[in-house]
């Protein structure tokens, strides 16, 4: 197959009924993918499932269309059903007499539209607050005075193809984080060496997580805020599919996270629902930065989530900030049936699928939800909604995204449709259980040290 003869046109077709069958499949794991797989105690909307039981094996695979490869994470496990009582609220009809203005933000009438003499005020402020959050600097972290032995290695909350993330107490204030314990010699073998110290820049140049690094003769370590919530792939599985109010909040969210990334030159390269956290108050917080990249045009590096690649990285063409706008229709679609919209039975046939472009959309879909996929998952990438001259405005200003409060979702006075259940500032319950195994290598012998001048970044341990 020749890729570049591949066209978008009659890219969309609209089904009558649901593509796939939602009743669930309880011999199997179709919710499993391969890079990952997750599990939380939420159970609260109807079951879907993957239409193909390919999707409950992926792995790190080499793409077949070049000498690149694809890295992912390793597969993880459901857990059982449990019923979370938190629904998202829909909005009041809108009230006479009401002064909108002096409504708190996460208020149901906030989200009214503003009179005409009001809409050119309320824009500047919010352009105005926006633009705060986007100059802020950075909170640069000095080299620790602290080494390893200064903290308790604790439960496992993930694991990857370098290593592990271990939940991890610092003695001195009890206070948890995660500690992402990446092993030398596999980050070398696997040639990611780059991609690694790129997230460590990155993750130091932003205002999101708390960041220092160790390294002793074996690993490497960084050690990150602690989101007590899970993944927000946990809580998908086990709903089967969101509603729609939900799949808007979720998705405003990282609207302003990729709008904030982007105004620094980061794409992030490696949208999914296995990357994004959920904190205490049900907000999301991207995490592994091992594939973003500063970029101020293009890239060629063929990297990510095989369902979730955008065409142009698929053909090599060079890709840049489109990609993300790409993988956040493949999200909202995924979040709004359970399911990505290219599937196959492998990678090859994924990347035939994306390049054909071809989306069938469930009966149960919301009108401007389709419009909204629509103008994202378009081929031409000069046409993409996002990447247009408005940029991330013609985003939020489509119609699916009217009545966002973005101010309020930024500060965090919004009520999320999730409350991640947790009984202490260290509980693990909404991640997976893994077994320990020799190859964390946590308690490795101090030795010479091969790899010591390709990590001179990292402070000695």
């Amino acid at each position: 197959m020749r890729v570049e003869n591949l066209t978008y046109d009659n890219m969309f077709t609209e089904t009558d009924s649901p593509t796939v069958s939602m009743e669930p499949i309880s011999e199997k794991k179709p919710h499993e993918r391969e890079d990952q797989q997750q599990k939380h105690p939420l159970a609260f909307l109807n079951k879907t499932v993957y239409p193909y039981d390919a999707l409950n094996n992926r792995s790190a695979t080499t793409s077949p269309l070049g000498n690149h490869s694809v890295y992912l994470n390793q597969p993880r496990s459901q857990q059982q059903d449990q019923p979370h009582p938190v629904r998202l609220q829909s909005s009041h009809a809108m009230k006479r007499h009401v002064d909108i203005s002096s409504l708190p933000p996460n208020h149901p009438l906030a989200s009214i539209p503003h009179s005409p003499s009001s809409q050119a005020l309320y824009q500047q402020q919010q352009a105005s607050r926006l633009q705060y959050y986007h100059t802020r600097p950075p909170v640069y972290v000095a080299r620790p005075s602290f080494g390893l032995k200064d903290f308790e290695l604790l439960d496992t909350l993930g694991t990857g193809t370098f290593g592990r993330v271990y939940l991890t107490k610092f003695k001195s204030t009890n206070k948890y984080y995660a500690m992402k314990v990446l092993k030398k010699s596999e980050v070398v073998r696997l040639k990611q060496v780059e991609h690694l110290l790129s997230e460590k820049q990155i993750l130091a140049s932003v205002r999101f997580p708390f960041v220092v690094d160790l390294y002793d003769d074996v690993n490497l370590y960084m050690l990150l805020e602690y989101v007590v919530g899970g993944e927000l792939f946990s809580h998908l599985r086990r709903a089967g599919r969101f509603t729609n109010d939900m799949t808007r909040f979720y998705a405003s969210e990282i609207v302003l996270a990729i709008e904030y990334l982007h105004s620094k030159d980061i794409i992030y390269r490696d949208l999914k629902p296995e990357n994004l956290l959920i904190d205490h108050q049900g907000h999301i917080k991207i995490t592994d930065f091992g594939f973003a990249k500063t970029v101020v045009d293009r890239t060629w590096t063929l990297c990510g989530t095989p369902e979730y690649l955008a065409p142009e990285i698929i053909q090599s063409k060079g890709h840049g900030k489109a990609v993300d706008w790409w993988a956040l229709g493949i999200l909202i679609f995924e979040m709004l049936a359970g399911y990505p919209p290219f599937f196959d039975d492998n990678s090859f046939g994924i990347y035939e699928k994306i390049l054909a472009g071809k989306v069938q959309f469930p009966a149960h879909f919301d009108p401007l939800a389709k419009d909204l996929l629509k103008r994202l998952l378009v081929g031409d990438r000069s046409k993409r909604l996002g990447n247009l001259k408005g940029g991330s405005e013609d985003v939020k200003r489509h119609k699916w995204f009217r009545g966002v409060d973005w101010i309020g979702l930024l500060e965090k006075n919004v009520r999320a449709p999730i409350i991640p259940p947790y009984h202490h500032p260290g509980d693990t319950s909404n991640f997976e259980k893994y077994p320990e195994t020799v190859e964390t290598d946590r308690n490795a012998p101090v030795g010479e040290d091969p790899y010591k001048d390709l990590f001179t970044e990292f402070s000695y341990s």
